[in-house]
């Protein structure tokens, strides 16, 4: 079944079911989701709608922490509630410890040594574990690893 397909299904349930929070939370995922349609002129693929639910996600993770630097505890639980929804339609994603090893083996690979070899270390590994690793955890490791701590 498409992702798009699901969404509308599990929009109508959480609707029969009265859990507004899901249905709040999918109805903004759909606003997304028509909002690019539109932009681009032409339906969505799934990893078009992965995409936007990447950036949702993304977007919930940055209020989380304004919130909790602003001391809105209530704000940050209902971000929480939200991100443990889009999560849900996200594919899972990659141990650390394998994400280390192959940012291990790409270094070696292209010969870099210094920070000014990120570019080149970070443009293989998200190419290789595009739907499968947070950009932002990626580039932790790399920076760890070529930071040589």
């Amino acid at each position: 079944m498409p992702l798009l397909d699901t969404l509308n299904q599990d929009l109508k349930t959480a609707m029969k079911a009265g859990d507004d929070t899901r249905k709040r939370t999918l109805r903004i995922l759909k606003t997304a989701i028509t909002r690019v349609e539109k932009d681009t002129g032409q339906p969505l693929s799934d990893d078009d709608i992965l995409a936007v639910i990447r950036r949702q996600a993304k977007q919930r993770h940055d209020s989380i922490a304004a919130y909790q630097q602003g001391g809105r505890p209530d704000l940050v639980a209902a971000e929480q509630a939200e991100l443990a929804i889009l999560e849900g339609y996200l594919p899972p994603q990659i141990d650390a410890e394998i994400l280390r090893a192959a940012a291990k083996q790409v270094i070696a690979d292209v010969g870099a040594t210094s920070m000014r070899d990120m570019g080149r270390v970070m443009s293989k590994l998200m190419a290789q574990f595009k739907n499968q690793a947070d950009g932002r955890v990626i580039n932790q490791i790399v920076r760890h690893l070529l930071s040589g701590q």
